[in-house]
């Protein structure tokens, strides 16, 4: 199974006692909803690793204390800080509601802006601790779109299409950044007529 096959759940942060637990960073909306995982694949060196979960308990919001199988000295614990926690995709439940979506599955989206019409691509999305933002590649340049929901309107699925309300001066503050980097005098018309 390889990354494209699954979604990221979240991290392990760092080790928990002395006995093999560890902290698993869960970045998920509801992280109560995965208190009975039976395992997860972590990335170890580059490849996904099934490791299955002895005990897991949700502390501090979205945060896991988590003993794994085989797991049971803070050494073997130490080698997977910082590791990332996976999920394959088919255990996702769909989304029947336009407002909503997973962030993986907007990636390659078009971005059709109400009033500016199709504006670009979506490369990504950031989970950020104050907002999550959605990067879409315009005329070149990478545009942060905050997901909330006067911004971010609806989804469609059959035609991969977001549809958003962008904030006035939004996109002018891209390309004002994008004419800044630009050396002084190049993008200037040349008057080529001669009197």
């Amino acid at each position: 199974m390889t990354k494209d096959d699954c979604y990221q759940v979240g991290h392990i942060t760092k080790t928990h006692g002395v006995s093999g637990e560890l902290v698993l960073f869960l970045d998920v909306d509801n992280p109560d909803e995965y208190a009975d995982l039976e395992s997860v694949l972590l990335e170890v060196k580059g490849e996904l690793v099934p490791y299955f979960i002895e005990s897991i308990a949700i502390v501090k919001g979205s945060r896991a204390i988590v003993a794994f199988e085989d797991v049971d000295t803070i050494e073997q614990a130490e080698r997977l800080i910082n590791c990332g926690a996976f999920l394959p995709l088919d255990e996702l439940e769909p989304i029947t509601d336009e407002t909503r979506f997973y962030f993986h599955e907007i990636v390659g989206y078009q971005v059709v802006d109400a009033s500016e019409g199709e504006l670009g691509t979506v490369r990504g999305v950031y989970a950020m601790n104050a907002q999550d933002l959605i990067a879409m590649d315009y005329e070149g340049k990478e545009v942060l779109i905050p997901i909330n929901s006067d911004i971010v309107r609806t989804v469609d699925r059959a035609t991969k299409k977001l549809n958003v309300v962008l904030p006035d001066g939004l996109l002018a503050i891209y390309m004002e950044e994008n004419s800044k980097d630009q050396p002084e005098g190049e993008g200037d018309e040349l008057d080529t007529d001669e009197d």
